[in-house]
């Protein structure tokens, strides 16, 4: 026979479960909304750089999932130098056909990259994506790319792809590994912190530790992404305008580059110095370059971004701003030493069939960065862009 407690408490049981699905279906209408509405308004976002969409990852799925919109992720020289021919300003209104979707900030790095990229996962199934890679990330070895990292450390996409199914578990633990390098960036994370030391250690133990945290770890990134979708909601109802109009243009990319580097190429640092060092001393420089580059953490990061790019099934497009050959140059540094960087690049990036264009030919010439950063001119973004139009239109992209 039941007992009265039993009875009087089965209302109450009741009551608890009804509440708890009225709250959830209220989430879910409202991620909903706020899914719809990031697609709808994306004409107007893909163009748009911002820190919400480089933090988060509504905005990066909304583009990914949109066939006319080419993500590309870089770092400083998406914002460095505020020039009409970036490549996110340039095919703002879709000339050819596709507008570009810029993700990064300065500081950025392939580490910060690919954990963006394994958090998106599927939705990058066969999409078309390109990476902008600074070549001062393979030829300075030491903590410096540690700042940049901890500045634009996601909470939203490590914890997505720490916990999401699209890499594998050896993937995971690599860069779980890299990961820990920088541990200031997982100190006020507990949770994630934890679990990325069981990732990263590898041992059998370890490992069934994580997958009983990974339940917990689904529901942590659930709330992360339900707050990500209402920050997107927001910000699309406070800061995004009317899409701009699309019209489509035939591009004479030849006339386009001439004009841009007439017009441009007094306001590009020239070094117009040469050495003075004697041999031997001009010698001990290479051989410093040379030890500097292949002691290098970016080539780590970049294979484990290479190695994120080929499991989701991404077709990227690698694009490497040339080393600024003038100023090495003057430092004493051969530019037959330097030709090791593109030919090391291009090993890797053949390593995994993927397409490089890293305009090695630009490597002395003045107009196409800034000072000895890896930042673009206006000529160096139109051959930027040139190289995205063929990528994105299926011909071979040129340098």
């Amino acid at each position: 026979m039941v007992s009265l407690e039993a009875r009087q408490g089965t209302p109450h049981l009741f009551a608890g479960l009804i509440t708890f699905g009225l709250v959830a279906a209220v989430l879910f209408c409202a991620e909903m909304a706020a899914l719809h509405l990031e697609h709808t308004t994306i004409r107007t976002s893909a163009p748009e750089l911002f820190p919400l969409k480089n933090q988060g990852l509504a905005f990066q799925r909304a583009a990914a999932r949109a066939p006319y919109v080419l993500p590309l992720y870089g770092s400083s020289e998406l914002t460095a130098v505020l020039v009409p021919e970036r490549a996110h300003i340039f095919f703002r209104t879709a000339p050819t056909g596709f507008q570009v979707s810029p993700v990064g900030a300065g500081g950025a790095n392939s580490l910060t990259m690919l954990q963006k990229i394994g958090a998106l996962g599927s939705d990058l199934h066969g999409k078309k994506v390109a990476i902008s890679l600074s070549p001062g990330w393979f030829v300075k070895p030491g903590p410096g790319w540690m700042e940049g990292y901890r500045g634009n450390f996601s909470l939203m996409a490590a914890s997505e792809m720490v916990f999401g199914t699209e890499l594998d578990f050896e993937l995971k633990r690599d860069v779980a590994s890299r990961m820990l390098k920088c541990p200031s960036t997982l100190e006020d994370h507990p949770f994630l912190e934890f679990a990325v030391k069981q990732l990263a250690s590898g041992s059998w133990l370890n490992r069934a530790v994580f997958w009983m945290l990974w339940p917990l770890g689904k529901v942590q990134t659930a709330i992360l992404g339900l707050q990500d979708h209402l920050a997107a909601f927001r910000y699309i109802q406070h800061k995004i305008g009317p899409a701009p109009a699309h019209h489509a243009e035939t591009l004479d990319w030849s006339k386009l580059i001439a004009g841009v580097s007439e017009a441009r190429s007094a306001d590009a640092n020239k070094f117009t110095k040469t050495s003075t060092l004697n041999e031997e001393k001009a010698l001990s420089r290479d051989v410093a370059f040379q030890n500097d580059m292949n002691a290098a953490a970016g080539w780590v990061d970049l294979e484990l971004l290479l190695r994120t790019l080929a499991r989701v099934h991404a077709r990227p497009l690698l694009l490497s701003m040339p080393i600024a050959g003038g100023f090495y140059d003057e430092q004493g540094i051969s530019r037959s030493v330097r030709k090791n960087y593109y030919a090391k690049l291009r090993s890797l990036s053949q390593r995994y069939h993927f397409p490089l264009v890293e305009f090695k030919a630009h490597d002395e010439d003045p107009a196409f960065l800034y000072l000895h950063k890896s930042h673009l001119t206006a000529k160096g973004w139109i051959y930027y862009d040139r190289a995205l139009d063929d990528f994105f239109q299926g011909r071979a992209p040129r340098s």
